[in-house]
């Protein structure tokens, strides 16, 4: 669990990081660099979770060694069965990372959501979703890791 008190936001308390694939932790179904060894570090506290659509069908070969669990959803109704997701961890314990329209409800309905504003740009209901954008993937998962800086974002 990652905890992180901040002022006029509350006291998170993480145990799950749930993330997009494509746009958010790859981009043309390819993992960015720096993306591997960051999620190592957090999986040694939080249980991570990809949920994707697998638009290119790579996730799984790219995660591969990667400790997390891999959800690959159904083409119709991405951005709710991402909300249900989240709801069924239970939202309060869960930070989310993403950048499509379809990611939305997960970052609105996780205790902590980030919208990534990477090569494949973010969706303007992603980033109106959101708590905090990050310029890149590493940039928000350094959040993470490194929770003083959320602190600094977010407390009013």
């Amino acid at each position: 669990m990652r905890t992180c008190e901040i002022p006029d936001f509350g006291t998170l308390h993480l145990d799950h990081l749930v993330l997009d694939f494509n746009g958010t932790l790859a981009v043309d179904g390819l993992l960015l660099p720096g993306v591997a060894e960051r999620l190592a570090a957090l999986a040694a506290d939080m249980t991570l979770h990809v949920v994707s659509g697998d638009t290119n069908g790579t996730a799984g070969a790219q995660l591969h060694g990667v400790d997390c669990k891999l959800f690959v959803l159904p083409h119709a109704e991405q951005a709710r069965l991402k909300r249900d997701y989240v709801l069924a961890l239970g939202a309060a314990g869960v930070a989310a990372i993403g950048n499509g329209r379809n990611d939305a409800r997960m970052l609105h309905s996780a205790a902590l959501g980030i919208a990534v504003l990477g090569e494949e740009g973010c969706a303007a209901q992603a980033l109106a979703a959101a708590d905090v954008l990050a310029r890149s993937i590493t940039d928000a998962l350094d959040l993470l890791l490194h929770p003083k800086r959320l602190l600094a974002t977010l407390r009013a």
